[in-house]
């Protein structure tokens, strides 16, 4: 055997003559220094080159079609549908057997999140590369290990004295096994007993989810300090003891029910953090004292106004800026990673996690390391250098990095300056009570500003405050009923009444002029919204007209001009807030913006006094308000797309924009068919892609009308009224008087000035609300973008099962079963996840043949199941009067049809079959009872036997069926048969 490990270690290993200086190092007890892209590529041709692997290049950190991720978190991530037996048998990826490559990895938000733990230690980062070797069906656990240990040992040349191993002890209450197989595989290597260490469950079992391939692992630990025993150290969250590389054996598959069962094709997953793995190599405790980060350290040093880097820990002084230097330091890594593969910041999901981390950054930046603005770009070049070779988008999208990150900044530097100020104004206030913040002022920053309240804790902490934890939750829970109830309808009670309005004319208030909401431009690729200042005219407290409010109290403000939108044509009213004269640092959050007899109401909580006669600057909220201008073209052109396709008979009958999705309600007959969908979506796209101008004018009403083509719908419009045309200018149309086969309508809302900026858009909703009456829900940009990812992995997942049951017919009952269950499973996801309606409607019809093909198969197999026990009973027990026996199933419908098949061949039989999981006590129950079997009715018979058992039961007098538990089936079978013949014999 010794022998055999040998020669098997030797070819694993390779040549051992370039090992040498590397070994003669390693007896030193301090590993080589390699430089970090040296130990990338060691790792990468080690098993490329030496062991037949295949060099799978990362995919980006945007997750291809899988909700369930905001970003890829590990390195098998690209390869789920191996594992979970959905790749396309058509594509590349399908013949993988061996692979090897570094994933690009994102931890932030959702799942894992290490964003809070960046800067404050030493090891935790939000982006971090993965290295990993896969074997989809070819080798397992002994090879897996011997390579592992080959590559540390010889080739990375790592003390065999400072690595210890931990393995799976096995869970007696999961029914697992200890892997005694991988203890004996690291025993025949020569890892002495006392470094093999088992594990749990929570250690070494690793599962991809609630249900899904899973199985047990092992993982390589390595020891600091060396020349000690640590064993106890290992997973006890030592610094000193780091694990560093963990080998996991896929060979289970837990169902949906938590049961296991093994896999057909056993798999191996490895992944070893390559930061970490670097620190070890080069002899550092810390991640960031590696080359990975020295070069940004040195860079963030040269721009800064602060002391070097000295890798100090802590929230005061030097450690202070040590931290700022860490969290800028890996922030800059993840914010080039993530958009040089598509993700900006935003204001949902991935995009709000990216803005977050950006925000962060920023602020360290130029608070603590006293960096000039544009530092966080400029290191953006020193990223691209330590990681450029290997991911080379990042040279290729280095400017586009650096505007994205400046123009973000920008705007997030404004909003700090106030907040801070903010925050200082408040602290030095009379009232402030020492040690408590107000959770109204942080509620303002986080609503208003757009403070993260994570950041808004931070910076309280810093100056040894927190913010009033019991007022923030209830502010939080309010602005949700306010949110819900603005949502669902809910009147507001600051609207201006009939007597308010009637007030206001009396007064000879002026109507609110706001002409400024349309006085957008578009320069350089950018919109620029005007700049606002505005005298309060008139303030509304709920009842009655009033000359002043005070903080705290809701109200409805009257300006004489406004920059705002206010509610109405189907759009989402703007947000933003109020700044007051001479108290810049106040802000007045605007809740709500509403149009009233020709006055603007903003409904505003005051956050300090406010009286008519104020001047007051408006903030308006840019990002929220160029996503409602994206949605509304849209609209506009979905609505043309929708009458050149289906004809001039398609009236819209109601739509509603907002910053995330657009509805259109219109008349049609019936619900689109694929190609119909599919001809609206290309006729939207092609206007989209020829980017055409936004033409706006207004025109009296009776002029308008005369526009040939011009859409309308049943309101009243004002005069003159506003005309909105895509692509012809007004004066061409009222000149031509003819269709020029162009969008135009009459509109009051806010819109693109060229359709470029809407990128794609996807209807992913279509049905008939009410007969003759269609809505449509559509997405735009980047959400369009990855509805059309998410389809065509679904496609691809339907094709996958095409495929298989094309193949061959399942040979086993089990087999077909497993099938259904991924039909259900894949039904689901189409059914209730945001993709292409055409695409759903395709998939569907294919998925329902499936299903309706998968379940004839599982029927067939049941009744040939069911008729192979009922002749094994038959030869057992002959025709009887009263026939009690147990089966083995673990299907309740077998169980049915062999009652069913043995009642037919002893119809004057009294059957009732029981079938016991071993592993679970359950008991299934069926019983049938011939036609005029008058002393003894099915139901009864299994709801006595299912209640004795401590379950229920249900069905009619001849058929009935139930379930109970437990441990001893003979004595249940004994009690089912006694109370039968009782009531029999009477």
């Amino acid at each position: 055997m010794f022998r055999l490990l040998q020669r098997r270690l030797r070819r694993l290993s390779g040549p051992s003559a370039g090992l040498s200086a590397r070994s003669a190092r390693s007896l030193s007890g301090c590993p080589p220094e390699l430089p970090a892209a040296c130990v990338r590529s060691t790792f990468l041709d080690f098993f490329r080159d030496k062991h037949g692997h295949r060099l799978v290049p990362s995919s980006p950190v945007r997750p291809r079609g899988d909700p369930s991720l905001l970003f890829v978190n590990a390195g098998m991530n690209q390869f789920k549908p191996i594992f979970l037996g959905t790749v396309d048998p058509r594509s590349e990826m399908a013949s993988y057997r061996r692979v090897v490559n570094s994933q690009k990895c994102v931890r932030a938000g959702g799942k894992h999140n290490d964003l809070e733990d960046v800067g404050r230690d030493v090891y935790h980062h939000t982006f971090f590369e993965m290295l990993g070797n896969w074997s989809f069906g070819d080798y397992f656990k002994e090879e897996a290990c011997c390579m592992a240990w080959s590559l540390l040992t010889e080739h990375y040349g790592i003390p065999t004295d400072r690595l210890y191993v931990s393995y799976f002890a096995g869970d007696a209450a999961s029914g697992l096994p200890a892997d005694e197989e991988t203890r004996q595989i690291w025993l025949d290597i020569g890892v002495p007993s006392g470094r093999l260490l088992p594990f749990g469950l929570k250690e070494n079992f690793w599962e991809m989810g609630d249900s899904g391939p899973c199985g047990p692992c092992t993982e390589i630990h390595y020891d600091h300090v060396g020349g000690r025993d640590a064993a106890a150290l290992v997973n006890a969250d030592s610094p000193d003891v780091v694990e560093i590389w963990n080998l996991v054996f896929m060979q289970y598959n837990r169902e949906v029910d938590r049961s296991l069962r093994l896999l057909p094709q056993f798999s191996v997953d490895t992944g070893m953090g390559l930061e970490r793995l670097v620190s070890v190599l080069q002899g550092k405790r810390s991640n960031y004292d590696t080359d990975l980060f020295t070069p940004l350290l040195d860079a963030i040093h040269q721009r800064s106004r602060v002391a070097a880097y000295g890798g100090r820990m802590g929230a005061a002084g030097k450690e202070k800026v040590d931290t700022a230097y860490r969290v800028v330091a890996d922030h800059v890594r993840t914010l080039s990673v993530c958009i040089a593969d598509g993700v900006h910041p935003g204001m949902s999901g991935a995009e709000l996690v990216l803005r977050r981390i950006l925000r962060r950054a920023v602020r360290f930046c130029v608070e603590v390391l006293q960096a000039p603005q544009g530092t966080l770009a400029s290191l953006v070049p020193a990223v691209a250098h330590t990681l450029g070779d290997v991911y080379p988008e990042l040279h290729r999208e280095a400017d586009r990095i650096m505007d994205v990150i400046n123009e973000n900044e920008a705007h997030f530097l404004s909003s700090l300056q106030q907040g801070s100020r903010l925050i200082h104004r408040t602290l030095n206030r009379k009232d402030y009570k020492h040690g408590v913040f107000p959770a109204s002022v942080a509620w303002s920053l986080h609503r208003d500003l757009g403070f993260p309240l994570d950041l808004v804790d931070l910076m309280l902490e810093e100056r040894g405050v927190q913010v009033d934890r019991q007022e923030l939750d209830r502010l939080i829970a309010e602005n949700h009923k306010v949110m819900s109830d603005l949502q669902s309808g809910v009147q507001s009670q600051v609207m201006l009444d009939v007597l308010s309005l009637a007030e206001l004319q009396h007064l000879g208030v002026p109507h609110t002029d706001d002409s400024l909401k349309y006085q957008y431009s578009l320069e350089q690729g950018r919109y620029v919204f005007p700049a606002c200042c505005a005298t309060v005219l008139a303030l509304y407290d709920g009842h009655t007209l009033v000359s002043e409010v005070t903080e705290g109290q809701r109200c409805g403000v009257i300006l004489d001009q406004t920059c705002f939108y206010s509610e109405q044509g189907g759009q989402s009213h703007d947000q933003g807030y109020f700044t007051r004269d001479g108290l810049q640092d106040i802000l007045y959050p605007v809740e709500a913006v509403l149009l009233a007899g020709g006055y603007v109401v903003h409904q505003v909580t005051a956050a300090d006094s406010l009286k008519t006669g104020d001047q007051v600057q408006l903030h308006l909220d840019q990002v929220h308000r160029l996503s409602c201008m994206v949605k509304h073209t849209a609209t506009h052109i979905l609505n043309f797309a929708l009458r050149e396709v289906l004809g001039p008979s398609v009236q819209q009958r109601g739509s509603h924009v907002s910053a995330d999705r657009l509805r259109f309600d219109f008349s049609v007959k019936g619900s689109l068919s694929v190609s119909q969908l599919q001809q609206v979506e290309a006729c939207v796209s092609d206007i989209i892609s020829a980017n055409q101008i936004v033409h706006s004018q207004e025109l009296p009403l009776q002029t308008a009308r005369c526009i040939d083509g011009l859409r309308t719908v049943d309101e009243v419009y004002p005069d003159p009224v506003r005309v909105v045309s895509v692509a012809m200018p007004i004066s061409d149309l009222l000149d031509d008087q003819t269709d020029r086969g162009t969008s135009v309508e009459l509109c009051c809302g806010t819109h693109l000035l060229q359709t470029g900026a809407i990128e794609d858009l996807v209807i992913i909703s279509e049905r008939q609300m009410v007969k003759g009456i269609s809505r449509i829900v559509a997405v735009t940009g980047q959400e369009a973008a990855r509805a059309r990812e998410t389809g065509q992995v679904l496609s691809q997942d339907v094709d996958s099962l095409s495929s298989r049951l094309t193949g061959s017919a399942p040979i086993s009952l089990e087999s077909a079963q497993c099938f259904a269950k991924e039909v259900g499973v894949i039904s689901d996801a189409v059914d209730n996840t945001p993709i292409p309606q055409w695409q759903r409607r395709e998939l569907q019809s294919r998925l329902r043949a499936l299903q309706r093909t998968s379940n004839t198969a599982v029927r067939k197999l049941e009744t040939r199941d069911a008729a192979a026990r009922v002749q094994a009973l038959l030869e057992k027990n002959a025709v009887k009067d009263l026939q009690v026996d147990s089966v083995e199933t673990d299907s309740l419908s077998i169980l049915m049809k062999t009652v069913n098949q043995l009642s037919t061949a002893a119809p004057h039989s009294h059957v009732m079959l029981l079938a016991h999981q071993r592993h679970s006590g359950k008991v299934l129950c069926a019983c049938q009872v011939p036609k005029d079997s008058l002393s003894l009715s099915a139901s009864d018979w299994a709801v006595a036997v299912c209640r004795h058992l401590g379950g229920s039961a249900g069905g009619s007098a001849l058929v009935a069926r139930g379930t109970g538990s437990s441990s001893d089936i003979t004595e249940a079978l004994r009690w089912a048969e006694e109370f039968a013949r009782q009531k029999i014999q009477r």
